[in-house]
């Protein structure tokens, strides 16, 4: 009888878990909705919970403060960036082909307005108003440059990318590259990121490729 009690207690305990973590990816959804529709500024707790169809008290409740909201839509986020890699088996390629499918993969979303486009307006409102809120950008970009350095350490241990590329120096310029077609994107949102994809592409494919690579093409 105990046992079935106890069950129970944590059948219950891990439903309201699941609710409340379900209710916490709704908010945050609707916080990258109103973003990318309508600025910034716009994206307050009002707006969110309007968005969601849930009350204003349980945002404020789930997040505290505009930090915790934009920490929340980083980690979101941070999660695609692991489910892009597994889905795209990045981690069972060679380190240039996996390099080469990240950066592919991640052009291609840029042109989803949604996502993308609410985490570099966040990113750039943060820069400007010099918010301490720049800490938590950065330490995502980290996380991001470790994953992409340790592509370009794969691709040299399996004979794939050149042995003289600074690992960390690559992580970073590519990383770089990355943002600057994001924040150029907010600019000009018609902006044609085909052929742009396409030469960035070519471009690190020839830059990173070991020379014995090179010669077998």
């Amino acid at each position: 009888m105990l046992q079935a009690e106890n069950s129970s207690a944590l059948a219950a305990r891990r439903t309201q878990a699941e609710r409340r973590e379900g209710s916490e990816r709704d908010l945050v959804r609707a916080a990258i909705a109103v973003a990318a529709e309508q600025g910034v500024s716009a994206c307050t707790f009002e707006a969110i919970a309007r968005e969601s169809g849930l009350s204003r008290g349980l945002v404020t409740q789930r997040f505290g403060s505009k930090r915790g909201l934009i920490e929340a839509v980083i980690s979101l986020l941070g999660s695609r960036l692991e489910e892009m890699i597994s889905e795209n088996r990045i981690d069972e390629m060679t380190g240039l082909e996996g390099l080469m499918t990240w950066m592919d993969v991640y052009l291609r979303g840029l042109s989803n307005k949604g996502d993308p486009r609410a985490y570099f307006m966040f990113l750039s409102a943060a820069v400007a108003d010099a918010t301490s809120l720049r800490t938590a950008f950065a330490a995502e970009h980290d996380r991001v440059k470790e994953r992409l350095a340790g592509l370009v350490e794969r691709g040299q241990a399996d004979g794939t990318i050149r042995r003289q590329i600074d690992p960390t120096a690559a992580a970073l310029m590519i990383g770089s590259l990355q943002l600057g077609l994001s924040m150029q994107l907010l600019v000009d949102p018609a902006m044609d990121l085909n052929p742009i994809r396409e030469t960035t592409l070519v471009t690190l494919r020839l830059s990173f490729a070991a020379r014995d690579l090179d010669m077998l093409k």
